[in-house]
């Protein structure tokens, strides 16, 4: 009798297991749910891409200053300054103002102008 009961419940156990394992695999393959994966795969990766842009930079910036010491550089202060802004008036004075050029393209009889037959 006691073994009856032991099989039984283990069958029911090894049912109800099996059928929760399939259920969840089922709702991960859902539309929905494979967009939400996607989605967070893609930020995972822009984080990802982020912090390895901010490692390069920090790797830059560190070589830079060895380089700096090993040159004998010791003012970055210059170097890094950017020039002053221009106002809008300047640039618009003519020696800025971009002419356009026009272009003939040729046409269907070919680049002189004359019928190739």
């Amino acid at each position: 009798m006691f073994r009856r009961a032991f099989w039984f419940t283990t069958g029911a156990a090894a049912g109800v297991w099996a059928t929760t394992k399939v259920n969840r695999k089922l709702r991960k393959l859902q539309p929905d749910s494979l967009a939400a994966q996607a989605a967070d795969k893609a930020v995972e990766t822009g984080h990802r891409l982020r912090q390895f842009a901010v490692d390069v930079r920090t790797g830059m910036s560190d070589r830079e200053g060895q380089l700096y010491e090993a040159l004998g550089l010791t003012d970055r202060g210059d170097a890094r300054e950017l020039p002053a802004a221009r106002s809008r008036a300047a640039l618009e004075t003519p020696q800025y103002q971009i002419t356009q050029h026009r272009t003939i393209n040729p046409g269907p009889t070919g680049p002189t102008g004359k019928e190739d037959h």
